[in-house]
């Protein structure tokens, strides 16, 4: 029902490993072995301002004490390891670093703001590695495609980032004041995605720490090339590079079809007629050429275009009037046309 991320696994992704196992597994020993030492890991704010106590800080940003909570942030790591694989561990070490960074100011801030407003005095905050992970939702949201994969009553699409958004939804309505965490996270992540203020050249992992890390602890963390692929149920990383296939076979077909209409074209001492392929859209490349178009009585009727096609070329950032010229060119085949728009 959903679709993977792509290969199972942590191949790639060593930072992303090592946020999984060492957090997850600090959480699990404070949970059912060691409940006395929970007191130093609480996300304990009267104790940061007023002892200024800022280990708490870095302690209570990092280690869950809800088992819950520990469950839907390891699985949403698991599936944001696709921006590690995408854009490297120093980039993607980079982002959480000024995610960390910014979401524990917003976090103060939007303490003082609710006091203020609202009278409410909150004193500590739900722990764990919470702010980066609601940042991590921003790229998500904005570079990751949306592909419907089925939908409910007819009406209601369940697409490849559904499960991805319900667990954000489960980690949001997990505690009371979790709201603050996920807001400051969010702004956070769309400051450093937005590279407002520049914060993405400021906040970022040095290239001899990037380096250092990389001799000691990605030996460590690192895995193993997956053998074989099997589909694991979050992302979208598999159908991107299914789709990237489809794209370029796709491009591969019609630009043999163009290689064989020109090998004909040049035996006949013509030129390509373009409009067999794109009727529409080549009428505006090829103005010169009026003399060659076709009547207005042997043009065929428009083609019918879905809506929700659309749509999906709108979220990719082509224009209404394009998209729809698109469609109708390719006979509404959605692949054809976002292949011409790319290339175009």
């Amino acid at each position: 029902m959903f679709t993977s991320t792509g290969s199972n696994g942590l191949y790639k992704a060593p930072l992303s490993k090592s946020l999984l196992l060492v957090p997850s597994a600090i959480s699990i020993l404070l949970t059912l072995l060691f409940q006395h030492y929970q007191k130093f890991f609480a996300y304990n704010l009267q104790a940061i301002k007023e002892d200024f106590q800022i280990w708490r800080l870095v302690c209570g940003r990092t280690i869950c004490l809800d088992l819950k909570d520990t469950f839907c942030s390891s699985l949403l790591i698991y599936n944001f390891r696709i921006f590690e694989r995408r854009y490297g561990s120093r980039k993607f070490s980079s982002f959480l670093l000024g995610a960390w960074m910014l979401s524990a100011l917003f976090d103060l801030l939007l303490v003082e703001i609710t006091q203020y407003i609202f009278g409410i005095t909150i004193n500590s905050l739900p722990s764990g590695f919470l702010g980066p992970v609601f940042a991590l939702f921003v790229p998500f949201y904005c570079s990751i495609p949306r592909v419907q994969v089925t939908q409910v009553l007819g009406y209601f699409s369940i697409t490849n980032k559904t499960l991805v958004y319900i667990l954000g939804l489960q980690l949001l309505t997990s505690g009371s004041y979790i709201w603050i965490l996920a807001l400051s996270g969010l702004v956070s992540g769309i400051c450093y995605n937005s590279s407002i203020l520049k914060v993405h050249r400021i906040l970022c992992v040095p290239s001899w720490v990037a380096k250092i890390f990389s001799w000691t602890v990605e030996p460590i963390f690192s895995s193993a090339e997956p053998t074989n692929e099997f589909r694991v149920g979050m992302g979208a990383t598999v159908d991107i590079q299914r789709q990237q296939r489809m794209e370029l076979l796709d491009r591969q077909i019609m630009m043999s079809q163009v290689a064989q209409m020109r090998r004909q074209r040049q035996q006949q001492g013509g030129m390509i007629n373009w409009n067999r392929l794109f009727p529409p859209l080549r009428h505006r490349h090829n103005a010169n050429y009026q003399d060659h178009r076709p009547s207005e009585q042997d043009t065929p009727p428009p083609t019918e275009v879905s809506e929700e096609q659309i749509a999906r070329l709108m979220e990719m950032g082509f224009s209404r009037g394009d998209a729809l010229e698109a469609l109708r060119a390719s006979n509404n085949d959605l692949n054809v046309a976002t292949n011409f728009l790319l290339q175009h």
